[in-house]
């Protein structure tokens, strides 16, 4: 099989496209027909040894992964051959199989397709737990989103207002907040541009936002935590700024606020059948078009490099794949992708 080889750490550039053995499924895992790997800021983080979890070298790159289950391992009853699943893996998604444990595959969704659910599983699962279930967001709160118009933050978006929350986005352009806007934001914010506590003061009427989702890290965090209204819930998503805050917990006290981490994919492991249930709401909203994944290009395995280039240099839009099943040719945005519906 085909795969994107990390041989020693360092910029994607050092990446290599070559032919390795294709694994064989152990005891409880599946081997995967990969169709499609999201591609995320993690992935460039762990081909330079930045991450948190630093596999042995050789691997290849690739968390998000879509597909058909090739075989089964002694042991794996929950999924049989030809099913499609998706699932959330620390590497091993750029190549054209993958084996993971089985009890960490979900279903894709019945209408969507196999690149959409590589685009699908990492940003809307974390999103709607982040949401959901650590942060317990109601139904008429108000919904502050950082880095709005990213993969998570996309996904963010989309699932607070199909949860009935009143959705402030926040993002560095203005074409990416006409973006957001389109997914049904209620208000913008630009922080190139704009004071974020004053703009969260003159949105919110004083109060801040009940509910806070920050995949990005850096210097927006603690501004934003002190805009955050009384009892709020602060979750932290992901550090895409490369920059881990720290932040004074003396805030917390004065708040009567909380701090939530969100590591989706230790929950879905620990907590296989809520993730199983997470899943299923994620297909009822899918179902009934509240929520898609946007898909802003598709690249071959043999420009991965260049998509995780685009991804550092912010660049991105949404969801950006690398699909297994592509020739050589070059990065586009497919007809109908936008929907993520099969015809």
């Amino acid at each position: 099989m085909r795969a994107v080889i990390c041989r020693e750490l360092g910029p994607p550039e050092a990446l290599e496209v070559t032919e390795v053995p294709t694994p064989a499924p152990g005891k409880g895992e599946v081997l995967v027909d990969v169709h499609g790997c999201g591609v995320n800021f993690g992935d460039t983080l762990i081909v330079a040894g930045r991450y948190q979890f630093k596999p042995p070298l050789p691997f290849s790159p690739g968390a998000e992964v879509a597909g058909t289950v090739a075989a089964v391992g002694p042991g794996v009853e929950r999924v049989a051959v030809g099913d499609r699943v998706m699932c959330m893996s620390i590497y091993g998604g750029y190549a054209e199989a993958l084996v993971t444990p089985a009890a960490g595959l979900l279903p894709v969704p019945d209408g969507m397709d196999l690149l959409s659910a590589s685009a699908f599983v990492t940003a809307f699962f974390t999103s709607y737990h982040a949401l959901a279930d650590r942060g317990r967001l109601q139904k008429g709160e108000t919904l502050l989103v950082l880095g709005a118009a990213g993969g998570v933050g996309l996904a963010a978006v989309q699932l607070g207002v199909a949860l009935g929350a009143r959705v402030i986005a926040a993002a560095s352009t203005d074409a990416k907040l006409d973006l957001c806007r389109g997914y049904g934001a209620a208000e913008t914010i630009n922080y190139a541009t704009d004071d974020l506590r004053g703009r969260l003061r003159e949105l919110t009427g004083g109060n801040g936002p009940d509910v806070i989702y920050d995949p990005v890290g850096g210097a927006l965090s603690e501004p934003a935590l002190r805009s955050l209204a009384w009892r709020g819930r602060f979750l932290v998503v992901g550090f895409a700024a490369g920059e881990i805050p720290r932040i004074p917990l003396n805030l917390t006290l004065l708040k009567g606020c909380e701090i939530v981490g969100v590591f989706a994919g230790e929950f879905l492991n620990r907590q296989p059948e809520d993730g199983v249930r997470t899943a299923d709401a994620l297909g009822e909203l899918f179902a009934a078009g509240k929520i898609r994944p946007e898909i802003s290009a598709t690249y071959p395995l043999e420009r991965a490099a260049e998509a995780m280039r685009a991804i550092s240099a912010r660049e991105v839009t949404g969801k950006i794949i690398v699909a297994t099943k592509l020739g050589r040719a070059s990065a586009s945005s497919p007809p109908g992708q936008r929907t993520s519906r099969c015809s």
